[in-house]
């Protein structure tokens, strides 16, 4: 349990780092223009987050041949909403200024929508990881994975917030 404390803290000062060099921002008549390489970021931090599940769990040979292709497809799947959100964030944050009730409350749905389809993925692996884990090591991935991606997800809000006041 230290071992994940130890790694997390040092997952989000990796992130604050690596964010603080990633976005710039520029304000604009209707919002903020972010100038921003979040694939850059995100694709370091699918790095390393596969470093630390892969440091946590401690796989057999046998569980990790079969884990790792069920993981990327997982990881596959949340990025591909994770996408969706982050667009719709850096539409909202261009766009602040001028945003009328209706495009609010569309952003609102969107956002809504997207974090229903993340617990529904994550619902949908955890009887995939069942098959190739013992339940023990799955509840552990599914804590790991949560933390890790709260981190990821916290730091570019963080972002995002503070190009909003």
């Amino acid at each position: 349990m230290r071992k994940i404390v130890l790694l997390n803290v040092a997952l989000a000062a990796l992130l604050i780092i690596a964010t603080t060099t990633i976005f710039a921002q520029r304000e604009t008549a209707t919002g903020i223009e972010v100038d921003k390489k979040p694939d850059l970021l995100r694709r370091d931090l699918r790095a390393e987050r596969k470093k630390l599940v892969a440091s946590n769990l401690q796989l057999t040979e046998d569980e990790a041949a079969k884990f790792w292709p069920a993981y990327d497809q997982y990881n596959f799947e949340v990025t591909q909403i994770n996408n969706d959100f982050y667009e719709a964030v850096g539409g909202f944050v261009a766009n602040q200024k001028v945003i009328n009730d209706s495009q609010a409350t569309e952003f609102m749905n969107r956002w809504s929508d997207d974090q229903m389809k993340l617990v529904q993925t994550r619902a949908k692996f955890v009887p995939i990881f069942q098959k190739v884990l013992p339940p023990r090591k799955v509840a552990l991935f599914l804590q790991i994975d949560r933390r890790l991606r709260v981190l990821q997800e916290s730091q570019i809000l963080a972002e995002y917030a503070l190009l909003t006041r």
